[in-house]
């Protein structure tokens, strides 16, 4: 996935920001494209929120508007967030009992569902409330969820978007299992998939079960 991007000419100019702030000019010339082809690109990364505006460098004969990526950009390209984590887990496992791990998570869960919705929850129907919380797993946390309606309700992914921590550490999947369960305000029971494809799988409790 890294090197198709990388093979494109915005993913090149995604690298080269990563080093920093810089003008068209540098990037045309580092890359020798013509100033007009960066530049139709930076518009429709600028559009997009993958670059950003932040300030004139002086020039010879003129100032030059420079660029860099969004803080939203620079987090999602770090590869530093998964190994830590993962670290962390395992080191959490290592010095406490089991129980005490599933609370922590758990935790994480609830506190993820607090910043995500701003400590309000959804209102209304069921059905509503889980489409609300695939909705909120796909935009931001980068899942690929549906709501599957059954006999259950329930939120099944075509991936996983922690799937390099899942298949080690299955007390994950208990995270997000809390943080649909604040979501939608019912019991929420995880079934997901930790093969060596992992799938998201959250199957809602009904009114029935809950009664």
């Amino acid at each position: 996935m890294k090197r198709q991007l990388l093979d494109t000419t915005r993913g090149r100019v995604v690298a080269l920001l990563q080093r920093g702030p810089l003008a068209v000019d540098d990037i045309a010339a580092e890359l020798r494209l013509t100033r007009n082809a960066v530049r139709s690109h930076i518009t429709a990364m600028e559009r997009d929120g993958t670059v950003e505006r932040v300030g004139r460098r002086p020039g010879t004969t003129r100032p030059f508007q420079t660029y860099e990526l969004t803080a939203e950009v620079t987090h999602l390209l770090s590869r530093a967030y998964i190994p830590l984590l993962g670290q962390l887990i395992m080191s959490l496992a290592g010095a406490l009992p089991p129980e005490q791990v599933e609370g922590l998570v758990r935790d994480a869960g609830r506190r993820l569902a607090d910043e995500l919705l701003d400590t309000k929850r959804p209102t209304g129907p069921l059905a509503s409330k889980v489409r609300i919380a695939s909705e909120l797993l796909n935009d931001e946390l980068g899942a690929l969820t549906a709501v599957e309606s059954n006999s259950h309700l329930v939120i099944r992914g075509a991936g996983c978007p922690l799937s390099a921590l899942t298949g080690k550490h299955p007390a994950v999947c208990l995270a997000i299992e809390t943080l649909v369960t604040e979501i939608v305000g019912v019991p929420v029971r995880e079934c997901c998939d930790r093969s060596s494809r992992p799938k998201c799988c959250f199957e809602i409790a009904t009114p029935l079960d809950v009664a």
